[in-house]
């Protein structure tokens, strides 16, 4: 969902209210706001895109490679972006645009890209999963939210982190719902192909069902997982998701 602007009225609110209230209620109150015709990831990416081919690589160029992050363009994407942009809108454009994005998407690589993660959503990362580690490849963490009525739980990956093949099995009922919160991962059923997670997904996973579900390479990602009740209801842990068929994942 795109979020209410209001930084025209707040620059130029007195000198320019007529600009102002263009910027944030149409261009994007309106036009960014049309998620059903294209979504927030797609317009990040044609406006970062624009932005670079005008050399405008100021703070308002920040400000969406910023938005762009956080509307699920991962840090390869914005380089083979900007990479295969710069052969259109020319080379110096390109070097200026990657300085910035560079900044923007590296935040992580030199600090506490935990804590980073934090920041982008409301739920706990909670304590290191080590009680399922042995069915994940790579890190990951839990954090119980609810362990009554019905158990919700937030799950978070490391970059890299999958969880293995399972099924989650029952009489009656069962099954799981993910709800996305922050990040970047993948769900894949067995025999379908993978689907890319962003923040506000939401996974219904019928029991019975072979699944699994996890981090993208180089994003941390995390979901909350929801407890469908029902009778009789277990899970079998099939499996590990090999670094071969992961590698292949886009």
């Amino acid at each position: 969902m795109a979020v209410k602007q209001t930084a025209g009225r707040d620059a130029l609110g007195e000198f320019a209210p007529q600009f102002a209230e263009l910027n944030d209620d149409v261009l994007f109150g309106q036009v960014w706001s049309r998620e059903d015709k294209l979504s927030l990831r797609d317009r990040s990416l044609v406006t970062v895109v624009a932005l670079m081919a005008q050399g405008l690589v100021d703070s308002s160029f920040q400000y969406h490679l910023t938005t762009a992050k956080h509307n699920g363009i991962t840090r390869q994407e914005i380089a083979e972006i900007l990479t295969h942009a710069a052969f259109y809108a020319g080379w110096p454009k390109a070097w200026a645009a990657f300085r910035m994005a560079k900044e923007v998407w590296n935040e992580e690589a030199g600090g506490d890209a935990k804590a980073r993660h934090q920041k982008e959503m409301v739920f706990p990362i909670g304590a290191p999963n080590d009680g399922f580690a042995q069915y994940f490849v790579g890190r990951s963490y839990l954090s119980p939210l609810s362990t009554s009525q019905v158990g919700v739980y937030n799950v978070t990956f490391e970059p890299g982190c999958r969880n293995n093949w399972h099924i989650h099995h029952a009489v009656k009922g069962g099954g799981q719902i993910l709800l996305c919160l922050a990040g970047q991962g993948y769900y894949q059923e067995w025999g379908k192909a993978p689907r890319t997670l962003r923040p506000g997904d939401v996974v219904n996973i019928p029991p019975e069902v072979k699944h699994w579900h996890g981090a993208a390479p180089d994003s941390w990602f995390s979901h909350l997982a929801i407890e469908v009740p029902g009778e009789g209801c277990s899970n079998e842990w099939l499996e590990a998701v090999t670094d071969e068929a992961y590698s292949e994942l886009r």
